[in-house]
């Protein structure tokens, strides 16, 4: 009896053995994964230097089905234009920032991501999504294949979309007076803003027609138009408004504006617009 149960021991451990060998013999001998890091490219430096170790952003520009609609027709941003592009980005957007709000600015209130596409986002509507800012993390930009650098409307369209979604960072930083602004022209908003004339929601009191979706996109237009335009150029927009009370109603928004940044992050709104338009003007005669 002793000898059988020594057997059953014996063959037991035998058994156990075996299978732990069998699955060793199974596992591969060497990684799968692919723990290399890929060589970094002068381009990859210029953006390590420009805005990963001095802001922690982090540019996206080569392909990465995660961080674009999949279901939309996009690719990559050619590489030669993505240097230009990001040299608007930082003359514009940061430097500008960065004078009138202080060097530490950009760096505590930023997205942390951006995303290059060189195609265009087409909606069903017709529109064009220009960018995109999601959850005050991450910034998409599109068109960047079809950005002239040397091109004053181009840079202007482009560096506004940059404004437009940094506004709404700003705002979920420190929220504005919603109360106030939804008072000024709440019958004037409307989901089929696209079909809306820029010089038809002007008379109504928007600066422009997708202003007119809701006062989160209100705020951010007014605000993006006024930084992406010259004094004269304002003056002239306004200029071009027949209906006094639409008029009266973009300077009431404008007025709001100036106040929040000078509440919230005591800036100069200004000040801030001047040094966007001094550097847009850099942009263009490099």
């Amino acid at each position: 009896m002793k000898i059988l149960k020594r057997y059953k021991t014996i063959l037991m451990i035998t058994g156990t053995i075996l299978f732990i060998s069998c699955a060793h013999e199974d596992q591969p001998t060497e990684s799968q994964l692919d723990f290399s890091q890929s060589t970094k490219t002068e381009l990859d430096k210029w953006i390590d230097t420009g805005f990963l170790d001095p802001y922690n952003i982090k540019v996206y520009y080569e392909w990465n089905q995660n961080l674009v609609d999949n279901t939309r027709y996009l690719f990559p941003p050619t590489i030669e234009k993505v240097k230009p592009a990001l040299e608007i980005v930082k003359t514009i957007w940061i430097d500008s920032y960065t004078t009138i709000g202080g060097a530490n600015f950009v760096k505590k209130i930023a997205p942390r991501e951006f995303v290059l596409v060189g195609g265009v986002n087409l909606n069903t509507t017709g529109t064009r999504t220009l960018g995109l800012a999601e959850g005050g993390q991450r910034v998409t930009l599109f068109q960047v294949d079809y950005l002239n650098k040397n091109s004053r409307p181009d840079v202007t369209e482009f560096i506004h979309t940059i404004q437009h979604e940094y506004v709404h960072i700003l705002n979920q930083t420190k929220p504005f007076d919603e109360q106030a602004w939804s008072k000024l022209t709440p019958s004037g908003y409307t989901t089929s803003w696209y079909v809306e004339e820029i010089e038809d929601s002007r008379e109504l009191g928007f600066i422009t027609s997708y202003a007119r979706l809701n006062i989160y996109e209100d705020f951010a237009e007014t605000a993006s138009t006024i930084l992406t335009s010259s004094k004269a150029e304002y003056a002239a927009i306004l200029a071009s408004i027949t209906d006094p009370a639409g008029k009266a109603s973009i300077q009431k928004k404008e007025a709001i504006v100036v106040q929040y940044y000078k509440d919230a992050f005591n800036m100069d709104f200004y000040a801030l617009r001047d040094e966007a338009q001094k550097n847009t003007d850099a942009v263009l005669k490099k």
